[in-house]
């Protein structure tokens, strides 16, 4: 036998029970990769490890590799450009990303973050520069999720190209005189510029993943051409902490989303110190990202780590990256290089591997996330991969560059100040033509018109079909249906006949559906109970979306309504997964910009299980500007009555209410429901108004009446006269105010009170006691800025300027629902609400409970009448006898 190379030497361990078989195991595994390459190599040992499984060999998989580079070096991708320039482009936007913050703080305490684009600096340049389209007439474009805290970076790029000012870059996190720009990606604050909010972590990670998905869906419904194009997400390795983060991943390999890279950008630190101290962040990564489906590449050493890898003959190397916890690389970093030297070369051969470098050489041994060669590599493998989402792990070491002032240092995350000694370093580390006396000031530094740097920078970009981050605000309008066109909801139900406004909310969709204009571009979406909210009739009309189609045959097949997954499918259902639906909605409601075409979601969910668990998501794409209808099903405390604690929704409406572009509804009939809707569609895909529509639907059977005359308008303000009492001047008055389902009650309240105690009572209808809210205020503030004019009135006190008597409002929801409308009333004001825990039991007892049915509020009325001095307050005595209420009863809303 031949000698045995040193290359397969140094894998014979001296404990082997039997080295010279491992010596031929290894030199015939060599000879393969010699002859015919890594994938034959890969092919042979699937194929042993599939035999020795099937003759009963249980063999572990690892998801992990060597903590060394994914790409081999003769396999690494050239970078083309001029290299040169790239660098001195990329030093000045470092710099002048330090100096917006360092400017910033010298007139302000806005604060401001440096390091984490200090470490992603070279990610997002080689990205700029040769790999993010923008749209065009050759290229859809690229989508770019940029980490929240690397913003000063992305503006600092863009202030070299002329696409921001001076002074606008000195107003960063100055927004209020209109002249600055927003700390992180805000598309609300800067609707041109930005296209996603993504620091508010995790979210940027768990919306890519959908968006990349929803292109795929755009593609196979025909809507467009997503050929080419590319979702980049970048996050931090402490990012990945975050649950949406990685949340999603396995549906993306699941899903096959080869339109989908990851770059986390592993500096080995979180906000206040390492990642994994004790372990490697990297290694955890690329185990959890390879056992979900991904394509995983690792950018762990800059080319100066080649020459000493190829010294590495026994592996000795190679051993000591791994054995290394990331807690000591964050300190190696933070050091010099004669601390590396002594405490990571630390055996006398790997002392000896280096004893030709100096202190110097040493140091300056580089990761792979700031050097352009690997990562141009990474990102050229990524862009060419079929087949799976690939995730780049690129280390870095947070604060590059910043030095004794917070390189890697536990601190370097708060640091927003920089010595004028550090500065200098920084200065003198990336050649920067700033002089001693100009440096305290911290001045930026720019290109000239015609330098051959400004010239490059452009022209790479219009390479690449032009400026990014660029956000699209408008896309075609669209005609929407007539109100007309949804007579069925309209008309009241045939006598004897009772539906719920979830099956209201069927049937307007239907006719959506079969809309020829909007049709193809509603979106269901459904996490998991579709056939809960009544819409597993759909399954068969329209389909569930599955880009692989249905590979089997349905177990309810024989059913009229079976289960049809199909790849034109129209309907998204994410199963138990409402932060996915939510990203689907995102994806939808924002493809007017992204796209350039406008798609219009509806995404259906359990009420109690949107805002409260999505509400992170919900303020994002209200950032985003986000256009289509949340559906809360099964709304309310006291509707879904079986359910209990957890499961009844009495507060949905308030969480909606928090976000400025979110109009919401809580609607009691089927022609309220197909008012809204209408005119909601007229306003963001016909006007294009950035807005969002929650609307909350209930599973409860009801008649429904058909639409009165001439109160459209009054709907969609929030509040019509439903009904009118009598108008006896003997009889005391009441106005009673009801939402949702509860509104029922509060009409059978007034058959009570006029019947048992001779009450007139108006009923008014407030669908959105919100809008009242938010239209008062602006009316409210109008009248304090305008007092010498005529003074305005607001719709609710318009509505009830003429009415007599008190006014008492019953919901399904907490008392501060209702309870928002009160500045505008001048007469009593008393509101029943459902505040405490959920129960489980039936609607009648529930309501009961939680003191709003009918009898609770002929009593409410009935003691504001007295409270008056209408009535005697023994009515009250009386009518609580009569109904068999509890003075003693516990207080639902005390614990």
């Amino acid at each position: 036998m031949s000698a045995v190379p040193d290359e397969v030497l140094k894998y014979v361990s001296e404990q082997d029970a039997d080295p010279q078989e491992t010596k031929e195991w290894l030199e015939s595994l060599e000879g393969v990769l010699s002859a015919e390459g890594p994938e034959r190599a890969h092919y042979l040992l699937e194929k042993l490890i599939e035999y020795a499984r099937v003759n009963g060999e249980h063999l572990p998989f690892s998801a992990n590799t060597p903590y060394i580079n994914t790409i081999p070096l003769d396999q690494q991708a050239h970078i083309p450009g001029d290299q040169e320039i790239e660098h001195r482009v990329r030093s000045y936007t470092r710099w002048n990303a330090i100096a917006m913050v360092l400017r910033a703080g010298k007139t302000t305490n806005v604060g401001g973050h440096i390091a984490s684009f200090a470490s992603a600096a070279t990610l997002y340049d080689v990205g700029f520069n040769h790999f993010w389209h923008a749209p065009s007439d050759k290229h859809g474009g690229d989508l770019i999720f940029v980490q929240g805290h690397s913003s000063p970076g992305i503006y600092s790029r863009a202030f070299l190209l002329g696409r921001l000012t001076e002074k606008q870059l000195d107003g960063f996190r100055q927004e209020v005189d209109g002249h600055g720009i927003p700390s992180y990606p805000h598309p609300w604050l800067m609707p041109d510029f930005w296209q996603f909010p993504t620091v508010s972590m995790g979210l940027g990670p768990i919306m890519a993943i959908y968006q990349a998905r929803f292109m795929k869906y755009m593609e196979s419904r025909g809507v467009l051409k997503t050929d080419g194009r590319k979702v980049w997400a970048f996050l931090g390795d402490g990012e990945t902490d975050e649950p949406e983060s990685l949340g999603a991943i396995g549906m993306a390999g699941r899903e096959r989303l080869d339109n989908l890279i990851f770059v986390v950008n592993c500096n080995l630190q979180r906000l206040d110190g390492p990642v994994r101290g004790n372990g490697k962040i990297i290694q955890e990564l690329e185990s959890e990202f390879r056992g979900a489906g991904w394509n995983v590449i690792k950018v762990i050493w800059g080319s100066r780590w080649d020459a000493l890898l190829a010294r590495d003959k026994k592996g000795l190397l190679m051993k000591r990256m791994m054995e290394c916890v990331d807690g000591e690389y964050q300190t190696y970093k933070s050091k010099d290089g004669a601390y590396v030297r002594e405490h990571f070369f630390n055996s006398p051969e790997l002392k000896a591997m280096v004893a030709d470098y100096s202190d110097e050489d040493i140091w300056n041994l580089n990761r792979g996330g700031h050097d352009p060669h690997k990562i141009y590599a990474a990102f050229q493998q990524a862009t060419n991969h079929k087949g799976q989402p690939t995730v780049i792990l690129a280390k870095t070491i947070k604060g590059y560059g910043m030095g004794e002032a917070g390189q890697a240092m536990n601190i370097t995350h708060q640091q927003k100040k920089m010595p004028v000694d550090a500065l200098k370093k920084f200065r003198d580390q990336f050649k920067l033509p700033i002089t001693d006396e100009q440096i305290a000031d911290v001045p930026y530094v720019t290109f000239e018109e015609g330098s051959k740097e400004l010239e490059y920078m452009r022209e790479r970009r219009m390479e690449l079909g032009g400026y990014l981050p660029a956000r699209r605000a408008k896309a075609a309008s669209l005609q929407v249906p007539a109100l007309s066109a949804f007579e069925p909801v309209l008309k009241a139900t045939a006598e004897g006949r009772e539906i719920s406004t979830t099956m209201a909310f069927v049937r307007v969709l239907n006719i959506l559906l079969k809309d020829k204009t909007l049709g193809q571009r509603i979106v269901p979406i459904v996490p998991d109970e579709s056939r809960t909210f009544g819409m597993e009739g759909l399954f068969r009309q329209i389909g569930i979306w599955n880009q692989q189609g249905q590979k089997y045959v349905p177990q309810d097949q024989d059913q009229l309504m079976f289960y049809k997954e199909s790849e034109n499918g129209q309907i998204l259902q994410e199963g138990i997964n409402e932060a996915g639906g939510m990203c689907d909605w995102i994806a939808a409601a924002t493809s007017y910009s992204t796209h350039g075409e406008q798609m219009i979601p509806f995404y259906v969910f359990y009420s109690m299980f949107g805002f409260q668990r999505i509400g992170d998501l919900a303020w994002a794409a209200g950032d985003m500007r986000s256009r289509g209808f949340l559906v809360g099903g099964t709304a309310g405390r006291t509707t879904l009555n079986g359910e209990g604690l957890q499961h009844e929704d009495g507060h949905s409406l308030l969480w909606s209410s928090a976000i400025p572009n979110c109009i919401s509804y809580d609607p009691t009939y089927g022609y309220e429901l197909a008012v809204i809707v209408q005119d909601g569609l007229r306003r963001m895909v016909q006007e294009q108004e950035d807005v969002y529509y929650y609307i909350t639907v209930m599973n409860e059977n009801y008649a429904q009446p058909g639409l009165p005359e001439g109160v459209e308008k009054d709907i969609v303000k929030g509040m019509y006269l439903f009904r009118r009492g009598e108008q006896s001047k003997k009889a005391p008055h009441v106005q009673l105010l009801g939402s949702g389902t509860i509104f029922n009650e509060v009409v059978e309240a007034a058959a009570l009170l006029k019947n048992d105690w001779g009450v007139d009572a108006d009923l008014w209808s407030c669908p959105s006691f919100t809008e009242l809210a938010r239209e008062g205020h602006d009316v409210a503030r109008y009248n304090l800025l305008h007092p010498t004019e005529t003074q305005r009135q607001s719709h609710v006190e318009a509505c009830l300027k003429d009415a007599s008597g008190p006014v008492i409002a019953s919901t399904d929801y907490v008392r501060a629902y209702a309870d928002q409308i009160r500045p505008f009333l001048s007469q009593r004001y008393v509101v029943l609400g459902t505040d405490g825990f959920g129960r489980s039991d039936t609607r009648e007892k529930l309501r009961h409970f939680f003191e709003v049915d009918r009898y609770w509020v002929t009593v409410a009325a009935l003691k504001a009448l007295a409270d008056e001095g209408t009535i005697a307050a023994a009515k009250v005595a009386e009518a609580i006898a009569k109904y068999g209420l509890d003075p003693n009863k516990p207080n639902p809303m005390i614990v």
